[in-house]
């Protein structure tokens, strides 16, 4: 698992679509923090990132799908897959070599945003004067978000041989995660405690949760479960795919 996870880690620094994506990532969300009017800190007059964590959902949707297309896709449409299957290690440990390779890459795209919280501590009109727990669990869910939608995207990726196939079922799916729960749960078929119910099913009931400040292990179960579901959906299909 640990080599298929270096692997992972070369090629993405390796490849120019790596930095591409990363730099993407930081320059929009700094324009919409910095520059944008309308969501710029400085316009806004409080000391909050909560335009970063509103919006880094969204650039994830994308960035995170782009990253994870090639995981298997890229695999089956060269044939190293089968030199993957020579070696000693079982379908999941390479999936999960995969997964937490991208797991770290999405890591290094929020550590620079770190910037953004330091500048917004020091320009309070008290140095400090910011939700820190509220940041900080913002933080978490982003990673545990960011973590759920690679897992969605690796599983996009073992279904199909093309690269931009899969990158479009990552991001369909992720939306649909993220997004699909709560209009399903809108419709006038549903009532009552049912609502809430099938609003629980989607992540952006959960990461909304965490972003207050208070982790409650009912998200964070939510996030793991996810992770998994999608991990073992992934296993499935790479074991059809070898018959």
């Amino acid at each position: 698992m640990y080599s298929i996870f270096l692997k992972e880690i070369n090629h993405f620094f390796s490849s120019l679509i790596g930095y591409i994506s990363l730099g993407v990532y930081l320059i929009i969300s700094g324009l919409f923090l910095w520059v944008f009017p309308d969501t710029n800190i400085l316009d806004y007059g409080f000391a909050s990132l909560d335009t970063l964590f509103f919006m880094s959902p969204w650039f994830f949707m994308f960035l995170i799908p782009a990253i994870t297309m090639r995981s298997f896709a890229d695999e089956f449409k060269s044939g190293t897959i089968e030199l993957l299957a020579t070696k000693p290690l079982s379908d999941m440990q390479i999936i999960l070599g995969k997964f937490f390779a991208a797991v770290v890459l999405v890591l290094f795209a929020l550590l620079p945003t770190l910037i953004y919280y330091y500048s917004i501590y020091q320009l309070g009109s008290t140095p400090g004067n910011i939700d820190t727990g509220a940041t900080w669990g913002s933080y978490i869910g982003l990673l545990f978000l960011g973590a759920s939608f690679v897992a969605i995207g690796i599983f996009a990726s073992s279904l199909t041989d093309n690269q931009i196939v899969a990158f479009i079922i990552g991001v369909f799916l992720s939306f649909f995660c993220f997004l699909g729960f709560e209009y399903i749960s809108s419709l006038p078929i549903f009532f009552g405690f049912v609502d809430n119910i099938v609003l629980s099913l989607g992540i952006n009931a959960h990461y909304e949760s965490i972003s207050r400040g208070v982790i409650d292990t009912r998200d964070i179960l939510y996030f793991i479960s996810l992770i998994i579901v999608f991990l073992l959906l992934s296993k499935i299909v790479l074991a059809n795919r070898k018959w």
